[in-house]
């Protein structure tokens, strides 16, 4: 009886850290995508080269691909000043050392002297990687309506 006690009480401390360590590593991606909008925003592309992974898949919002390269000369060179990147919902699901983001993104700006406003559902994929967690893989789709 006495085993079968402490087997639940073990039991029971396992799934608490587990749900513990879910959170963190929430909270840790929801830190990471606002720190990939702020840095999208403000162009910085060192703080975008320490979050995207060297192998990272990117699929723009009108279906073309691009390496990590590619995606931070595209921020270097681009002459839209945006005024607002923010998520309007965020989702992360955990999966042992992945985490999967998802949520509707608004975009707001200025580009070849005309005001735009975007809204984007995104699905980002996260990877645990040595010590910090770095994006694998990042898809957009514009929303229409």
């Amino acid at each position: 009886m006495r085993f079968i006690g402490l087997m639940l009480v073990l039991g029971c401390a396992t799934s608490l850290f587990a749900q513990e360590s879910a959170a963190s590593i929430q909270g840790k991606i929801n830190a990471l995508e606002k720190l990939w909008n702020q840095a999208y925003k403000s162009g910085d592309t060192k703080a975008l080269d320490s979050i995207l992974d060297d192998a990272i898949v990117l699929i723009n919002d009108d279906g073309s691909i691009q390496t990590k390269q590619e995606f931070l000369a595209s921020v270097k060179a681009s002459n839209a000043q945006e005024q607002q990147v923010a998520p309007e919902f965020l989702k992360v699901n955990v999966h042992g050392n992945v985490a999967v983001a998802s949520g509707v993104l608004r975009v707001k700006g200025v580009e070849a002297g005309k005001p735009y406003t975007r809204r984007e559902r995104f699905v980002d994929t996260w990877l645990h990687k040595g010590d910090n967690w770095v994006c694998i893989a990042t898809d957009a789709t514009p929303i229409v309506r």
